[in-house]
């Protein structure tokens, strides 16, 4: 039985930014571009969300929603800064520590030498250490599996901490809304709310057999979650699948012609990250005006600027008369002629 503890930082890239500024602590604000320009909200801090403004939103509907928000754009040097920190932290208490993102991470304390091997006062005791020595706070979940613990770490946000023991584990599954299953995204649960589903106990009583021919190799992996289990070990080093960049673009464009030369713009950067590195694989992403988005891949072991234009004028046809509003090209990693267990690197916007 693992005891694992989920970590994740409160609204943390505007937690970094009022620590900085304390007299943006009690007003609106959120990360993510300025007024007269384009971009998507990273983060926002809790004043902005009783408004209804959350990461992944354009910055103009936040401000449609909140026309006093502020708006401030991005550092990410400074979150990376914090974030190495952050671990610094969490290595103290064990060398299993899977870092997520900038802000999250998996810990496996179970042979933890710390507080005779209790993973909620040691979960009491990380949040304390971030609060006294960087001025954040920290919500945490432990249980007995990496897929609970992610979903505790959010019951009692913010700066809280959901302890779900073994015994517990049952009760507290019977009842969870598929939505909380990653991977359950929008038309996943869509799907699966046609078939009367929409709590794990209703998938027991649908039968795993049935969500296989429905949903394939989801579906097995959606039977496991409903009855809690998940036998994922937390990986210290994990292998880092894909590099990309994108940009928001400050206005729509029309043509594919324009995004071919968008692309030639991200492609130093995309060349950069990937620090030769080898590839087996090239995908465009485009997002068009209503905030839907697509994807077209190639295979190929050839960093290929023509072929990626070739992809951006394919994937343009799904376009269908919508404008674009965003550009993205990112390579799928080889991992079969190299070892790469680079956590460090992130997956970050080329701009605001």
């Amino acid at each position: 039985m693992r005891k694992i503890i989920h970590v994740d930082m409160d609204c943390f890239y505007a937690a970094v930014e009022m620590r900085a500024h304390p007299e943006w602590r009690d007003i609106p604000m959120a990360v993510g571009g300025l007024r007269e320009r384009r971009g998507v909200i990273t983060t926002c801090n809790y004043p902005a969300r009783k408004f209804g403004i959350h990461s992944a939103m354009s910055s103009h509907q936040a401000l449609q929603r909140c026309p006093h928000l502020l708006l401030v754009p991005g550092n990410m040097a400074s979150y990376k800064a914090v974030s190495l920190q952050i671990r610094e932290i969490f290595h103290r208490y064990t060398d299993l520590v899977e870092p997520l993102s900038l802000d999250e991470a998996y810990l496996d304390v179970t042979d933890s030498p710390w507080f005779a091997g209790s993973a909620t006062r040691i979960a009491e005791h990380i949040r304390h250490t971030i609060e006294q020595e960087l001025d954040l706070t920290a919500s945490a979940g432990v249980a007995p599996n990496k897929f609970l613990a992610k979903i505790a770490s959010d019951e009692n946000k913010p700066d809280g901490l959901f302890v779900l023991p073994p015994e517990a584990v049952a009760d507290f599954v019977y009842q969870l809304p598929l939505t909380k299953i990653p991977g359950v995204g929008a038309k996943t649960a869509e799907k699966l709310n046609a078939l009367g589903l929409t709590h794990c106990h209703q998938l027991l009583a649908f039968g795993e057999a049935e969500l296989v021919a429905r949903f394939g190799k989801f579906g097995a992996l959606l039977w496991q979650r409903a009855q809690g289990i998940d036998e994922r070990e937390v990986q210290p080093h994990r292998i880092r699948k894909s590099v990309g960049v994108e940009t928001t673009l400050l206005e729509d464009i029309q043509q594919p012609e324009q995004g071919v030369i968008v692309l030639a713009e991200l492609w130093p950067e995309l060349v950069k990250r990937l620090n030769e590195r080898t590839i087996k694989g090239l995908c465009l992403k485009l997002k068009f005006s209503d905030f839907t988005q697509t994807t077209l891949s190639r295979r190929t072991s050839v960093l290929d600027v023509l072929l990626a234009e070739q992809l951006c004028v394919e994937v343009w046809q799904r376009a269908q008369g919508r404008s674009v509003r965003l550009v993205g090209v990112s390579v799928e990693l080889d991992h079969d002629t190299e070892d790469n267990t680079d956590a460090e690197r992130q997956q970050l916007s080329f701009d605001w």
